[in-house]
């Protein structure tokens, strides 16, 4: 009689779970389809698409050849190689799709790719909508000028805060506010030199640029006298560009921020893939390899950041 009444029961459980789950905002009930994960999609299909921004060298990039390329690409790769042995496939795919800045965490929720490969930093803002692996490199915001650049400048964006304070003729303020200082819309870049300008009470010219090959051009031809961005991107752009003698990168991070690849959120089963497979590469000392390849020596500080992320068994 108990377990009839119980049975009886059920539907009205599950009608009011669903209630409950739309009055708090929660995540509704799904159907099997629905809850189907990243590594049962790639099972069914044999393919894993990877997406990678096509301009953020070292990180990612397409190559001469229209490939993708570069250190994220790299761990991308090894990922996929994993997935192969731990789904005992055959063979698999590797579908590399290129995204656009703007709405690529959209590509990635609506399932277009599986794993974004590039320069991402993980902030808190951006977990409310993706996920993160264990972070990959030491990012941070850099400083792109030209090497005419006065030297007064230079001084103020070296030496930070502390060259604010001074209130006479043509005081670091002054100076500041007489820059224009190129960033790219939608980047950690962007939100820390708003939050510099509203705390140091400047206004401050800025120039939103579509991209580092754009920013780099703005300061070459002085529409910029400051690029703002991921500093490893940064120091590549400007050792690339056929003005490379006319550019500088200062030395200082202005932030420190991890970078990460970019998951699907709350697939728990593939981000133990991923960070496993992150974490054992970290652990065993085969990422200097590839960190050499794209980010040069690799020494005591690169050696500490992989052995404080690559987690245990």
């Amino acid at each position: 009689m108990q377990n009839a009444r119980s049975t009886s029961l059920r539907p009205h459980r599950v009608w009011l779970a669903a209630l409950t789950a739309v009055v708090l905002g929660l995540p509704a009930l799904s159907s099997p389809a629905d809850a189907a994960g990243t590594l049962d999609r790639i099972r069914q299909s044999g393919k894993v698409r990877l997406g990678y921004r096509a301009e953020a060298r070292p990180y990612a990039f397409r190559d001469e050849a229209g490939n993708a390329a570069g250190y994220s690409v790299a761990l991308c790769e090894l990922i996929a190689s994993q997935i192969k042995s731990q789904l005992g496939l055959a063979s698999l795919n590797e579908e590399w799709i290129p995204v656009p800045l703007e709405g690529r965490y959209g590509v990635l929720q609506e399932g277009s790719v599986d794993l974004l490969c590039g320069a991402e930093t993980a902030t808190l803002a951006k977990r409310k909508v993706v996920d993160f692996s264990i972070p990959i490199f030491p990012g941070g915001v850099g400083a792109l000028l030209r090497s005419d650049s006065s030297l007064r400048l230079r001084y103020i964006l070296t030496k930070g805060e502390a060259a604010y304070r001074p209130l006479w003729r043509a005081s670091p303020a002054q100076v500041i506010q007489q820059q224009t200082f190129a960033v790219i819309p939608g980047t950690t870049s962007e939100n820390w030199i708003d939050s510099r300008s509203a705390k140091l009470h400047l206004s401050i010219k800025i120039l939103p640029v579509s991209g580092y090959d754009e920013g780099v051009r703005k300061v070459l031809d002085r529409s910029a006298n400051v690029f703002f961005g991921d500093r490893a991107i940064l120091l590549e752009a400007a050792r690339r560009s056929a003005s490379a003698r006319e550019l500088i990168v200062l030395d200082r991070h202005f932030t420190t921020e991890p970078v990460a690849l970019v998951l699907p959120r709350g697939d728990e089963e593939f981000r133990l893939l991923v960070d496993g497979t992150l974490s054992r590469l970290f652990r065993s000392g085969d990422i200097q390899k590839t960190y050499s390849i794209w980010f040069g020596r690799y020494d005591d500080a690169a050696a500490m950041f992989f052995a404080t992320y690559g987690l245990p068994e």
